[in-house]
């Protein structure tokens, strides 16, 4: 057995790893102990990414719990196909009842009642539905973290493809998650401030960030996913239009030149000569600079900016 599906000890045994054969594969790192009694035997190729982590310890936990948990806050983001942005934690989040009495290991337990139109079900496991996850992470979570997980909510909602996008929807799903935060007195104010910064335009975490910093070093709010007509007569999209400098801006993640299915089939080699082809066309096309930026370059406001700095790039 192998994959992100967490294993029993009976599980190992069926598949020929015993006791010592376990105790082996757990220091070399072939084997991960989940919970007691309950591991992951990741994939030799690919490592799980932090969210495929959280939603293994969530099943750990289901696997060994009386009754179903109702998971929550960045465990539920992580079930919904949402990005969780910062420090990775070992510890999974449920709501339960607040007379329920006792504690987990391993489990952050939030006390409170869910409504029944509140609860989803994801990956065979109980979670809080999309609207409610936000609201929660919203009120709880750090700044960049919520945005980070707002802004990919808002997307599943008001930007189902690139080039679309329902401001309706969009305002409508923001006032729903608004709705829920004010409920609870905890993290109101901090709710709020996410929740009115949030974009469903913004397509990666990297570009969450990125507008975090920009307003930080006191650029105007951008464009976003901006299109310019290409020479085939297919749009190019920028992802952001910083037009009170005129000038554009994207985030260049890794993983557009890294995973094979993203390259449609096209060797590395030709991705970068197509990515300088249509970085010429819309310099030539606009007349404005574009500057492209990496992670390293989003750890502060001041090494972005220095990097904006770099193409003539400067907030006004």
């Amino acid at each position: 057995m192998s994959g992100y599906t967490p294993l029993t000890r009976d599980d190992l045994a069926a598949d020929g790893v015993g006791s010592s054969a376990l105790e082996r594969l757990l220091g070399t790192g072939e084997v991960v102990r989940l919970r007691p009694g309950v591991y992951l035997r990741p994939e030799r190729d690919s490592a799980p990414k932090p969210e495929e982590w959280i939603i293994a310890r969530a099943q750990a936990l289901a696997m060994v719990s009386r009754e179903r948990p109702l998971f929550s806050h960045l465990t539920a983001a992580a079930l919904h196909g949402l990005p969780v942005h910062g420090p990775p934690s070992p510890k999974v989040h449920v709501i339960v009842e607040p007379r329920r009495p006792g504690a987990a290991t391993g489990v952050v337990r939030h006390r409170g009642e869910v409504p029944l139109d509140q609860i989803v079900e994801r990956h065979g496991l109980r979670c809080t539905s999309l609207d409610r996850t936000l609201a929660d992470i919203a009120r709880t979570t750090a700044f960049e973290t919520a945005v980070c997980a707002l802004d990919a909510g808002l997307r599943l909602v008001a930007a189902p493809a690139l080039g679309t996008h329902l401001p309706h929807a969009e305002e409508e799903q923001r006032e729903r998650i608004r709705e829920i935060s004010s409920r609870s007195a905890h993290g109101r104010a901090r709710a709020l401030r996410s929740i009115a910064f949030a974009d469903g335009r913004a397509q990666l975490p990297g570009e969450s960030i990125s507008r975090i910093r920009l307003r930080e070093l006191g650029f105007a709010p951008p464009d976003l996913q901006v299109a310019i007509p290409g020479p085939s007569g297919r749009d190019y999209y920028v992802d952001f239009g910083l037009s009170d400098v005129c000038a554009w801006g994207e985030f260049d993640g890794e993983t557009k030149y890294r995973d094979d299915a993203l390259r449609s089939g096209l060797t590395l080699d030709q991705v970068l000569l197509r990515e300088k082809q249509r970085e010429d066309w819309i310099r030539g096309r606009t007349q404005r600079p574009l500057a492209r930026w990496q992670w390293s370059h989003l750890r502060t406001a001041d090494a972005l900016g220095r990097r904006l700095s770099a193409f003539g790039i400067r907030p006004l």
